[in-house]
């Protein structure tokens, strides 16, 4: 079988080079043109001719391909990416309007298992969990085509991260090493809906990634209709989660919350989350639902969002 080079930590791939009986510093070199954005061994020239061909035999390159991208007027990037397998993906590159940052929006999977009612990528089901190499191949792509260094990395595209936990973190520690793409630790942040074993592994974790969770209703019943997959982890359990994670890492959580009118905008849900909210260090991130025509969900309206950016 055939092994990812492009997945391995730093540690295995100087294994997979001492059983070839090349010194450590070798590794080094071949991680750190992997993730600086070499496409083939042939690039590489600062190593041996006849290692390079070795490589190319024992550690064949994929690389993927962007199938379609769509441009904005802000200047962020929708990419659709395609791995050797056929399975796409969608990443996002997004400048910030000063020109100093670019944020990438990241897939840890394909398609998606928890199966949000709102979410078109949930709905379409989910195919496979996605390789390290295949998280930092998204951020190579969108750096390589936006000619700018990626500053800032979100684990917030197709798939729930702390279901892929081993993946994703293999993938964040590279992009986060100094000979991967180094990006700082305080500019990595996962997204997930609230999966409590991945919380309680994720504040062990010595790196100081920051945590995003998708709340999007802080009353059970709600949340349970629009998340019927995560319904399991009820939200007191989450809750008290969230707080130990805060006590452990005195990190502050974003709670995520999209808005859709007449399901999560009530009077009610608003009083619901400002309780949810209490004693928990966390920011809340209000986010109207895309409007997509013929759907039964539809954005709140402004004068529902204004009031309740006024009390949160």
């Amino acid at each position: 079988m055939k092994q990812d080079l492009k997945s391995m930590t730093l540690a295995e791939m100087q294994e997979a080079f001492a059983a070839l009986g090349e010194p450590k510093f070798r590794a080094k070199q071949v991680f750190t043109w992997l993730h600086r954005g070499a496409t083939c061994f042939d690039e590489m020239t600062n190593l041996p001719g006849s290692l390079r061909a070795t490589l190319a035999e024992r550690f064949p390159l994929t690389m993927p391909t962007v199938v379609d991208r769509q441009i904005s007027k802000d200047g962020t990037r929708k990419y659709l990416v395609e791995f050797d397998d056929g399975i796409r993906v969608e990443t996002v590159g997004i400048p910030s309007r000063n020109g100093d940052r670019l944020t990438v929006c990241f897939s840890t999977q394909a398609g998606c298992p928890i199966a949000c009612a709102f979410c078109a990528t949930g709905q379409e089901g989910f195919a496979r969990n996605l390789t390290p190499g295949e998280i930092v191949d998204q951020v190579l792509i969108v750096q390589e085509d936006m000619g700018k260094r990626v500053t800032n990395a979100v684990g917030m595209g197709q798939g729930e991260p702390f279901l892929n936990y081993d993946n994703t973190m293999a993938a964040l520690h590279i992009l986060n090493h100094k000979k991967g793409l180094e990006i700082g630790a305080r500019h990595i942040s996962v997204s997930t809906c609230g999966i409590l074993p991945g919380l309680e592994r994720f504040s062990g974790e010595p790196e100081q990634f920051t945590l995003a969770v998708s709340l999007h209703a802080a009353r059970q019943p709600i949340r349970d209709l629009i998340m019927p997959n995560v319904a399991r982890y009820k939200l007191p359990s989450l809750k008290e989660a969230l707080q130990n994670y805060v006590a452990k890492t005195n990190r502050r959580v974003t709670l995520e919350y999209i808005m859709i009118e007449g399901v999560n905008d009530a009077p009610v849900d608003l009083k619901a989350l400002q309780k949810f909210c209490s004693n928990l260090l966390c920011h809340v991130n209000l986010i109207p639902i895309n409007a997509i025509e013929g759907s039964e969900f539809q954005p709140s309206s402004p004068e529902t969002i204004n009031l309740w950016l006024s009390e949160i």
